[in-house]
């Protein structure tokens, strides 16, 4: 049986390492990290979302906002509020929350963000398979490097699969794993002989949105395997892209769903906004 990696507690320790270096950069600089985040309309998720935000930026000591907008704000409305955050030395990272509005331009709004107070990490990534340096990674890639390295094995030389291609997750942890040195195979919902390909993987990312894609009988004994899928089964319960049960024989190490990459990824974002912050105050 494979060793869980508990995404939940490993946040939890690392809130604590970040509420102890905010509180030495309040000595040291004279103000504290600030975390601005925008939520437009009433998702019920996002609403979610972005109250977990809050709480756990006010659990480090960030000075924490939430600025909520109405359903029919309109485009310009919201550049103009991201606009006076850019411009605002106080704000050290901004988060518009997705999804916003259809009458709204995702792309336009995200382009707005400043790029050295984008904690989404959206501007850290060039087309292709490079990451701009001095600018932050996206939030979840970055939350599966970091599982990843908590096992203790080194990323460099190992083959990792990424099962997903996607803008948010798949092409981005595949730039972060590169960048650690690791040999990447990136597959998707239409890859032929997916089990072939996953049975020589030391790690699997599995970003793909599709339950149980990858089986137990698919894992290499001993492999790293980290869950980013939300799926509902059949049975109405939360699973991952991963079939925990069967997977768990094989893996060395595996995270669960619920409990696994989602805590650790808003933990990244307060992570990233103190990123941030130290480049405007050093």
């Amino acid at each position: 049986m494979g060793s869980i990696i508990d995404g939940k507690a490993i946040s939890t320790a690392l809130y604590e390492e970040m509420r102890q270096e905010v509180e030495q950069f309040d000595k040291q600089y004279g103000r504290r990290p600030g975390l601005t985040v925008i939520i437009v309309g009433e998702d019920p998720a996002s609403q979610v979302y972005v109250r977990n935000k809050e709480i756990n930026a006010r659990k480090v000591g960030l000075v924490s906002e939430v600025i909520r907008m109405p359903e029919e704000t309109t485009q310009d409305e919201l550049l103009e509020v991201i606009a006076r955050l850019n411009a605002d030395t106080a704000v050290d990272g901004i988060l518009v929350q997705l999804p916003v509005p259809r009458h709204i331009d995702k792309d336009t709004v995200i382009a707005a963000v400043a790029p050295d107070k984008d904690v989404d990490g959206f501007f850290g990534m060039k087309s292709g398979f490079t990451m701009k340096q001095g600018y932050v990674a996206p939030c979840t890639p970055r939350a599966c490097i970091h599982l990843i390295k908590t096992t203790g094995e080194a990323i460099e030389g190992k083959h990792a699969l990424v099962v997903g291609r996607g803008e948010l997750v798949g092409k981005p942890v595949a730039t972060l794993l590169l960048n650690e040195n690791a040999t990447v195979t990136i597959a998707h919902s239409r890859t032929r002989n997916l089990g072939e390909i996953a049975r020589t993987a030391d790690i699997i990312i599995a970003a793909v949105g599709r339950p149980n894609i990858i089986t137990g009988d698919m894992v290499k004994p001993g492999a790293i395997l980290i869950d980013v899928g939300i799926n509902r089964g059949v049975d109405g319960k939360l699973c991952g892209d991963i079939d925990f049960a069967s997977a768990a024989e094989k893996a060395g190490w595996i995270t669960p769903v619920p409990g696994g990459v989602g805590p650790m990824t808003i933990a990244m974002l307060i992570r990233n906004t103190l990123d941030c912050y130290l480049g405007h105050v050093s």
